[in-house]
């Protein structure tokens, strides 16, 4: 066996490169947790007192420092980020699908 490891170029977005279902929404709410949680360390700001201050539960507060966002949407996060006193200014891209690019799966859709 070689201990050569093979190189490879992702996307911007590594949810898609792995194949998970909503990846641009995945994306879009690590960033977010991301941003929360450069705000918490900034501030050292405790579990408890993030709690208070964001209007949540502390258990929702490890679970974001745990980067298990499941139970979380995109709007919350960003009502979590504006109550830690961070205005988000965002802006949007859009871009088609490349020709080439894989068909996109809808995983468990109904």
């Amino acid at each position: 066996m070689s201990d050569e490891m093979e190189l490879v170029k992702g996307t911007e977005n590594p949810f898609r490169d792995v194949g998970l279902a909503d990846p641009d929404s995945k994306l879009i709410k690590a960033d977010l947790a991301a941003e929360i949680i450069r705000v918490l360390r900034e501030h050292g700001l405790s579990g408890v007192e993030a709690a208070r201050r964001a209007g949540v539960q502390e258990a929702d507060i490890s679970r974001i420092r745990n980067a298990d966002l499941a139970r979380f949407t995109i709007d919350r996060l960003v009502k979590v980020l504006n109550r830690l006193d961070v205005t988000l200014e965002v802006t949007l891209e859009v871009h088609a699908r490349a020709p080439d690019a894989p068909p996109i799966r809808n995983i468990g859709a109904r």
